[in-house]
């Protein structure tokens, strides 16, 4: 997959309009927050397994772990992986970007368009 595919694919939305039960600001943070939060967890989950099996089989002690320093393409790997993981995250505050851009040029969604015209 090319930089540019992944980046786009990032944000990627299911169908159809977002339920709100809270005040919509609220909703935001909320969304951004578990975004962070879910993905977080699972790193933290993949890194513990790692670091425990890399030990317990005497590879590597967690102290290596720790003083690792990436190279050049190691760190150009972890900014792209930066930049989707941002873009994950931030996917509702784009979506509502886009929506509030294609209100301003008049444009509806299918759903309201399907309603319009039936």
């Amino acid at each position: 997959m090319s930089i540019a595919s992944a980046l786009l694919h990032a944000s990627d939305k299911p169908a159809g309009k977002r339920p709100y039960f809270l005040d919509p600001e609220v909703e935001r943070v909320m969304a951004v927050t578990m975004a962070v939060a879910q993905e977080l967890a699972v790193a933290r989950q993949r890194i513990d397994t790692l670091e425990r099996l890399l030990e317990a089989k005497g590879l590597v002690p967690r102290a290596e772990v720790e003083s690792f320093t990436p190279s050049a393409a190691e760190y150009a790997e972890r900014a792209l992986w930066s930049q989707e993981y941002i873009n994950r995250i931030l996917r509702i505050v784009q979506q509502e970007g886009q929506a509030a851009e294609a209100a301003a040029k008049g444009d509806l969604p299918i759903p309201d368009v399907t309603r319009e015209i039936s």
